[in-house]
């Protein structure tokens, strides 16, 4: 289930958080780990992420210099998350693109976006739109490419997000090293399956051929 929004501008100013039921404080600790995170990104970095945080999954895509992210609990299907966050980043885009990028600009400036995160949150959560939804996206372009990393990883053992978009570039290239190798496979399995019977046509082509050229 989705638990919290958060949007960052890259250069660290948050422009917009959901308001949450956080009566364990749990979901303090995540958005606190999210702002390290946020301070730590470069031009460099995964434009799109999963990191894994204890019993919490923390989901980010960076289209432009926006960074928007989801708090899920672990075990929500990553592809609806990537979704929700697309269509956040959509409606985000289309209201305030041009006012996020003012120098002037105050933290949490959007509060009131979030009525449409509300909205859109409670669509998500709904178990029958959240069927539907998943079934729609099952093929969500990159999903599968997307990094997982633990934050931990990130924020206290050195390791950082420019790595994580060397591996995902690397995870992509590798993908479609794989792709290309099994065309060609498929091509020599299709000639090795059809080439004895295209012969053996030719043959009977060139026999009939010869008989009638003989004849």
């Amino acid at each position: 289930m989705i638990q919290s929004t958060l949007i960052y501008r890259d250069d660290g100013l948050p422009l917009c958080a959901s308001v949450d039921d956080d009566a364990t404080g749990l979901l303090s600790e995540q958005k606190k780990k999210i702002k390290m995170v946020v301070s730590r990104m470069t031009p460099q970095s995964a434009t799109e992420a999963t990191l894994e945080s204890g019993n919490y999954e923390i989901h980010y895509i960076k289209p432009s210099t926006v960074i928007y992210f989801v708090i899920c609990e672990k075990g929500y299907p990553r592809n609806l998350a990537f979704s929700y966050l697309q269509d956040v980043a959509q409606e985000f885009q289309h209201s305030y693109e041009s006012e996020s990028a003012k120098p002037n600009v105050r933290p949490y400036a959007f509060v009131s976006f979030d009525n449409f995160l509300q909205k859109t949150k409670k669509s998500y959560s709904d178990k029958k739109v959240q069927d539907n939804l998943d079934k729609l996206n099952q093929e969500l372009v990159g999903v599968k490419q997307i990094m997982s990393k633990n934050i931990e990883d990130l924020l206290y053992r050195g390791d950082s997000l420019d790595k994580m978009s060397d591996l995902s570039a690397s995870l992509k290239a590798s993908s479609k090293k794989y792709k290309n190798s099994a065309q060609r496979i498929n091509l020599e399995l299709l000639i090795s399956q059809y080439a004895p019977i295209a012969l053996v046509a030719l043959f009977f082509v060139f026999i009939i051929w010869w008989i009638f050229l003989r004849g």
